[in-house]
């Protein structure tokens, strides 16, 4: 009983020397569920890749992976006063976001410091570079900044640079007469971070990179879950906790995958366009009339879910004109958001 994910581990990694190739100096990303690898695997990959850095959501995520990565663990998420101690080594470095929490932070520490960009999600704002706590040169600094972050957004609706958007920092960091050696960037193309390179040479612009690093060829990844049982039913039998009725002849078919695996489970999209809203409103409309369907295939054909996702299983429909019913022990194939699922069984292949 089994919702798997299956990886062309050859492919993959490719894909992932690919990304490194075009992006010098990257850091690798493992936070939350791992993007459906775990987080332990994923330092193992970025081992492999030999970038001597890792980036982490959380003190907690830095904290369970102290003995899965040797290198240095950065903490994206921004250290806030009063927070519990997490009592981390050296190689670890915190996020800051202000200088109120740079302050608070014990002596010695390793930080990087956010800065307010257009995200408008957390950082330092520009008026406040002046007040950190950080001495000038030829003095013994109590808080080391290994540097700045920027976190962008992905779209760009007003037609803005990016590169302009950093480059303004870059200006008001070394006016602050504030070290500028290194830059971590979220969301800047390859392209960009030449721009900035041939502008600043003696800054290294370091990108951190998740999403695109793991899961950017899908090709490589299978997921498919075990089917567990299988039921003829006729019209109008009843079944399930709300013993709804079968809209024709066909199957009841229990697979594995359910809300704690995170199916079923839909996270808000942003939608762009008359089509995509239009396809929003129908399913909209579906719903109310209990017909959802699933992200389960059989035999190239998308399943619809018979009830909602039970803890660990689903129950879909397979009508009977559909090709010839599965067996318990076969797989499905499933169309899931790895950043929301959790894997039995991650197998290489």
């Amino acid at each position: 009983m089994t919702l798997s994910l299956y990886v062309d581990t050859a492919r993959w990694r490719a894909h992932q020397q690919s990304v490194l190739a075009e992006f010098p100096g990257l850091v690798p990303v493992a936070k939350g569920n791992g993007y459906g690898f775990g987080n332990d695997r994923l330092a193992e990959e970025a081992a492999r890749l030999g970038t001597g850095i890792l980036a982490v959501g959380t003190a907690h995520e830095a904290a369970g992976l102290l003995d899965r990565y040797d290198g240095e663990l950065l903490v994206l998420t921004p250290y806030r006063v009063g927070e519990p101690d997490a009592r981390l080594p050296d190689r670890v470095i915190r996020t800051v976001a202000g200088a109120e929490a740079l302050q608070a932070l014990p002596e010695g520490s390793r930080v990087v410091v956010e800065c307010m960009t257009s995200m408008r999600r957390h950082g330092i704002a520009l008026a406040d570079l002046a007040r950190l706590p950080v001495r000038g040169p030829g003095s013994e600094a109590r808080i080391t900044i290994e540097g700045w972050a920027l976190h962008l957004p992905l779209d760009r609706p007003d037609g803005s640079d990016p590169v302009a958007e950093v480059a303004r920092w870059m200006e008001a960091v070394t006016a602050a007469g504030l070290p500028a050696t290194t830059v971590f960037l979220s969301h800047l193309s390859s392209a960009d971070l030449a721009r900035l390179a041939g502008r600043y040479p003696d800054t290294a612009f370091r990108s951190r990179i998740g999403t695109r690093l793991w899961l950017g060829d899908v090709g490589s990844l299978q997921a498919r879950a075990t089917v567990l049982d299988v039921t003829p039913v006729l019209r109008g039998d009843r079944y399930g906790y709300r013993q709804h009725k079968a809209p024709s002849d066909g199957h009841l078919l229990v697979v594995a995958g359910g809300t704690a695996h995170g199916v079923g489970m839909e996270a808000p999209k942003y939608l762009h366009g008359v089509l995509p809203r239009a396809k929003g409103l129908a399913r909209a409309g579906l719903a109310t009339v209990n017909r959802t369907l699933s992200p389960y295939s059989w035999s190239g054909r998308q399943l619809w879910f018979a009830e909602p996702p039970h803890m660990q299983v689903s129950i879909l429909f397979l009508p009977a004109d559909a090709a010839k019913a599965p067996v318990a022990g076969d797989e499905l194939s499933l169309n899931v958001r790895h950043t929301t699922t959790h894997f039995d069984l991650v197998a290489d292949r």
